[in-house]
C-alpha cells in the first residue's frame, strides 16, 4: 500500500495525447533521506511536478515520471537525482536549494559541487564565478577576492568561514574590516569599542545572522569563537587556527596594513 500522502505508483493523469514514463531507482536506500527528499506532505515532489508539468510517483525508493514532454521527464529526474544527493549531509531540502536544481542544465555533465553547511541549511555557489571564488578559497590559504558590489563575496567569504568552523577545521573566526571614518577619529566617537566600530562592520554580522542566526552569533561572541575588530587593532597579534577574512581591504591605509 501506498504510504500516506503518496499517490497510487503507476497512477496517470487525464491527458488525451501519448504519455511518456521513465522509471529509476534512487540510491542508496535510506528512509530518512527520502522523507528529507519529498518534503512534508510530498510539498517538494508537487513543487517539483508544478514546475516541470509531470506527474511522479513513487514507492519507496522507486519513482515513475510521466508527461508529454521527454525532456520535462528527464529534467524531473535529473532534479531528483541531485537532490537526493544532496540529502547525504543529514539536511532538509529547502526551496532555494529545489530551484537550484530545476535551473541546472541536465545535459550538461556534473561537475563537483562545493556545498556550504549552515545552521540556516546549505549554501551553494549560484554563478561559474562564484563556483570558481569557492574552490580558490579552499584550495589555497590566501586568497583575494575582487569583484562588484553585490555579488555575495563578503557572504560567501563568511559563508566558508562559518561551514570551516563547525566542520572543526578551525576553531575561531576572525572578521576584520577598515574603520573608514569620514572625518573623524574613532577615539573621539561615543561609547566602548564595539559601539564605535559596529557601524563600520554591519556587513559582516549581517552575513552573520543570516547564515547562524542572531542568538548563536551572540554565544559564539561572547565566548570569543568568533571576533569582528577593525584592522587597526589586529597589529602584532598571533592567531592559530583561525580563519580571518579581511573584508573591504582596498579602504585600508598603509599605516592599517602595516
Amino acid at each position: 500500500m501506498p504510504q500516506s500522502g503518496q499517490k497510487p505508483y503507476g497512477a496517470r493523469p487525464s491527458l488525451n495525447n501519448l504519455l511518456l514514463d521513465h522509471a529509476f531507482k534512487l540510491k542508496p536506500h535510506d528512509n530518512q533521506r527520502l522523507s528529507a527528499l519529498c518534503g512534508p506532505a510530498e510539498e517538494n515532489i508537487n513543487f517539483i511536478e508544478k514546475h516541470l508539468g509531470v506527474t511522479i510517483n513513487h514507492r519507496g525508493h522507486r519513482f515513475n515520471i510521466q508527461g508529454d514532454d521527454r525532456q520535462a521527464i528527464e529534467q524531473a529526474a535529473h532534479v531528483l537525482e541531485a537532490l537526493y544527493a544532496e540529502t547525504e549531509n543529514g539536511e532538509d531540502i529547502v526551496k532555494e536549494s529545489i530551484h537550484l536544481a530545476l535551473k541546472e542544465d541536465p545535459a550538461t555533465p556534473a561537475e563537483k559541487d562545493i556545498t556550504l553547511r549552515t545552521e540556516r541549511g546549505l549554501i551553494r555557489a549560484r554563478t561559474p564565478t562564484q563556483k570558481a571564488y569557492l574552490e580558490r578559497i579552499f584550495d589555497h590559504a590566501i586568497n583575494f577576492g575582487i569583484g562588484p558590489a553585490g555579488t555575495g563575496k563578503t557572504f560567501l567569504a563568511v559563508a566558508c568561514a562559518v561551514d570551516a568552523l563547525q566542520k572543526h577545521l578551525v576553531q575561531r573566526l576572525i572578521l576584520v574590516r577598515p574603520a573608514v571614518e569620514a572625518g573623524e577619529k574613532l577615539g573621539f566617537l561615543p561609547g566602548d569599542l564595539s559601539q564605535k566600530v559596529d557601524p563600520y562592520l554591519r556587513p559582516i554580522y549581517d552575513a552573520l545572522y543570516e547564515l547562524l542566526g542572531f542568538e548563536n552569533v551572540g554565544k559564539l561572541i561572547a565566548n570569543n569563537v568568533i571576533e569582528i575588530a577593525p584592522l587597526a587593532y589586529m597589529r602584532g597579534r598571533t592567531l592559530n587556527d583561525a580563519f580571518i577574512i579581511l573584508d573591504e581591504a582596498q579602504n585600508s591605509t598603509k599605516d592599517q596594513m602595516k
